[in-house]
């Protein structure tokens, strides 16, 4: 026999993996999820420290840039001093804590703004060398750290400057929320600096003091695990297959402190994408995010409900497995001894006929060809015999009998049974992370769009009216390499003809390009929108500087993981750009979508305020939106970051259930196909073509020969039948081939053998 053919095998796999299969749903369906905190909650936290650290590393490498970009255009144009240097870049930009020239020869201070710059920790003989221009982080008398940027002033016959930058290490536009806290940690444990803790001088009395110092020593004990964890490659942190965060990031579970829970997320600086090379990614920072959770107890998940399941997949698979060896394995075996038996000779005992089906047939038809090949004639064995009633049931029917049977205990568990819509605890702490991550993207944004107008502003004042059109293409080069969020700069006159360009060519008419309007957003109507950027060329009579923002480089500030699906919105509601696919100036979805955006646009005090909610209608959502909310050239276009996701795709412990449950429906369901399945294809059809074949045997059809499909026991029983078909062949050709006798002659006297007579030919031809 095969071994993957026949009656046996199919069954003995459904026996084992219904077995198997009723032993993983009484461990699984039946586990208890004791942990207080739900895995989506510690998720969520992770992915609020890549969300910082992907924004410090951000604002660092940006602060450096500018800081070396507007050294590079300072130095291409006429000399200035260095109070002009400074007064340009302090308009431009807002983002130092101080700034200060210094003749590099003599260390002599030329120029400074805002607070001292710790200069006597930098060692000017030192940047001449490999990486001297590098940032560097100083620590402070009174413990704050300070990261330095550096840029050289260049001009010929002039003594060469060095501009320096301070900045702390504070998170841009982070919305922290209530009960949490961010720090930025380096390579050793150390806290750098922290938000969200106030001091415990600050407490209002003894309870509020301890659990302020219990923050704080919660926090740094986070920040020293972080620091361990950052030293492994960020490959293993990663599941085999998936992508996501370039860094190395985690989520910490901490101790309790009255009835809440200290969790934590951490994440290292880290490259945007595999390969390239930031400034802030090398100086082996860390951010650690922790929050405070409730801690609610575990619903009294019963094993119970695992145990009933498993023992009615016991109890149908007994069925299943009962009907089959009953009715397809018990008949077919008898079928194959008896027509070994008739293939053999021995035909006295009359064939046992199964009692239906296929079985029943060809039962039937070998007990007519018996009689045949014991001489009674084909006519005499009359018409096969039409089965009735329970007798007509076939070999498909009685695997569809069990398919029922197995889907009955399958089909409620893929779709009734455990539902958590209705039931499932959504923990208020993910829609409130729903929330501030998408105010902290939404800042984001703004915070892209103004430092897009800020460079216009920069590159625009350094141009001036001095400037010739050969090199303001080199200008525009340079500044175009340097930003990869512009698809096209170009300059203009105040009638929009294009002096001058870089990159792609422009969008925007000829007539739109000259507005006093710093951002606006072109296109509709179009395919894509166009985000335009302007800034106004002093001394040039109206001329401007224009830059249009690549769509992709809003779509990639959009891309987080753990938000679900991010769409930018206008005023009016229309999709500006997503981190998904997306129909330029579409609506949103949903009407619910429509309003929250519009609440969250109100104004609450002196500013509109971000929303998030949990929508149970249609399924469970977790929903937030957040305007444009701040300073600078991009809070006037009244934009909004809207943000959803399905509940049940987070690690919550009602849907895991259902999960668990869905899967062990799928996996009752693929067993019963397979091997029920596997079972039509080797049993059921080729026994369907037998029986039909042996009935036009035992009919008189004796030309068509019968080829077995399958090493197994309908092809054993199909080899026999065709063996019974070369006796009846045989046994026909031997009674056509006698002659019967020819009738006795009547006894004539012979004549005298005197006198011989001859006979004709003919006569001894009809003798």
């Amino acid at each position: 026999m095969s071994l993957i053919g026949g009656i046996r095998p199919p069954i003995a796999v459904l026996s084992v993996l219904l077995l198997s299969l009723a032993a993983v749903t009484a461990l699984v369906l039946g586990r208890v999820d004791n942990a207080g905190v739900p895995k989506a909650v510690l998720t969520s936290q992770q992915h609020f420290a890549e969300d910082g650290a992907i924004a410090l590393r951000a604002s660092i490498d940006e602060s450096v840039t500018d800081v070396t970009r507007s050294a590079a255009l300072f130095s291409a144009g006429q000399p200035v001093s260095g109070d002009a240097v400074l007064d340009k870049l302090g308009n431009t930009y807002q983002k130092w804590m101080g700034t200060a020239v210094v003749e590099i020869r003599t260390g002599k201070l030329v120029a400074a703004r805002g607070e001292t710059v710790p200069l006597t920790d930098v060692d000017t003989s030192s940047l001449g060398g490999e990486n001297g221009l590098s940032p560097r982080m100083v620590r402070l008398k009174n413990g704050e750290v300070r990261l330095l940027s550096f840029g050289l002033l260049t001009w010929p016959d002039k003594p060469q400057l060095l501009l320096v930058a301070s900045r702390n290490l504070k998170f841009p536009g982070i919305s922290l929320g209530q009960f949490r806290s961010i720090a930025v940690v380096d390579a050793g444990g150390t806290t750098l600096s922290s938000d969200g803790i106030a001091a415990p001088e600050s407490a209002r009395n003894s309870i509020d003091r301890k659990d302020l110092t219990a923050s704080r020593k919660q926090l740094d004990a986070f920040a020293r695990q972080a620091a361990v964890q950052a030293r492994r490659d960020p490959r293993s942190t990663k599941a085999p297959g998936t992508s996501g965060y370039q860094g190395v990031s985690g989520s910490l579970l901490g101790g309790m402190l009255l009835s809440d829970r200290s969790v934590a997320g951490y994440a290292t600086l880290a490259v945007p994408q595999p390969g390239e090379k930031t400034t802030a990614a090398g100086l082996g920072l860390s951010v650690v995010a922790m929050v405070k959770v409730t801690e609610e107890s575990s619903r009294a998940h019963s094993p119970v409900f695992g145990l009933l399941a498993a023992g009615a997949l016991l109890v149908v698979g007994a069925l299943a497995v009962t009907v089959l060896l009953a009715t397809v394995q018990r008949p077919l075996i008898r079928l194959f001894l008896e027509s070994r038996r008739l293939t053999r000779g021995d035909l006295a005992r009359a064939v046992t006929v199964p009692g239906y089906g296929e079985a029943h047939r060809i039962g039937n038809a070998l007990e007519r060809l018996r009689r045949q090949l014991l001489g009674e004639a084909t006519e005499d064995s009359g018409p096969a015999p039409r089965p009735r009633g329970v007798r007509r049931v076939g070999t498909r029917a009685l695997l569809a009998v069990c398919a029922v049977l197995l889907l009955a205990w399958s089909a409620p568990l893929m779709l009734l049974v455990n539902r958590a819509d209705s039931t499932a605890v959504v923990p208020r702490q993910l829609v409130d992370d729903q929330r501030e991550r998408t105010d902290t993207l939404s800042d984001r944004v703004r915070r892209a769009l103004n430092e897009g107008d800020a460079d216009l502003q920069s590159v625009a004042s350094l141009i001036g009216d001095r400037t010739e059109p050969e090199d303001m293409g080199k200008v525009l080069e340079r500044t175009y390499d340097e930003n990869r969020r512009y698809r096209s700069l170009y300059v203009v006159d105040s009638s929009g003809e294009i002096q001058a360009r870089e990159g792609q060519k422009p969008k925007v008419i000829q007539s739109k390009r000259v507005s006093s309007v710093p951002i606006r957003l072109l296109g509709h109507g179009g395919k894509e929108p166009v985000v335009v950027a302007a800034a106004e060329i002093p001394g040039r009579k109206g001329a401007r500087l224009v830059g249009e923002f690549r769509v992709e480089f809003l779509n990639a500030l959009l891309t987080r993981p753990g938000l679900g699906v991010v769409r930018l919105v206008d005023d009016q509601n229309k999709i500006i750009a997503g981190n998904t696919g997306f129909l330029a100036f579409q609506s949103l979805p949903d009407h619910h979508l429509s309003d929250l955006v519009a609440a969250s646009a109100q104004t609450l005090g002196k500013k509109p305020r971000p929303n998030g909610v949990l929508y149970r209608e249609n399924g469970v959502r977790i929903a937030a939106a957040a305007p444009f909310s701040g300073t600078g050239s991009a809070e006037t276009l009244g934009w909004s970051v809207v943000s959803w996701q399905r509940v049940d795709r987070l690690d919550i412990p009602e849907y895991n259930a259902q999960n668990r449950t869905v899967l062990a429906g799928l996996l009752g369901a693929a067993a019963a196909a397979a091997c029920l399945g596997w079972l039509h294809i080797v049993v059921a059809r080729p026994l369907r073509t037998l029986a039909d074949r042996a009935e036009a045997l035992a009919g008189g059809d004796r030309k068509t020969v019968l080829f077995p499909q399958h090493h197994d026991e309908v092809g054993a029983v199909t080899r026999s039948v065709e063996l019974i078909r070369q006796q009846v062949q045989d046994q026909r050709r031997q009674q056509s081939g006698r002659s019967p006798a020819p009738p006795s002659a009547p006894q004539r006297q012979e004549p005298p053998r005197e006198t011989p007579q001859s006979y004709p030919p003919q006569q001894y031809t009809r003798n």
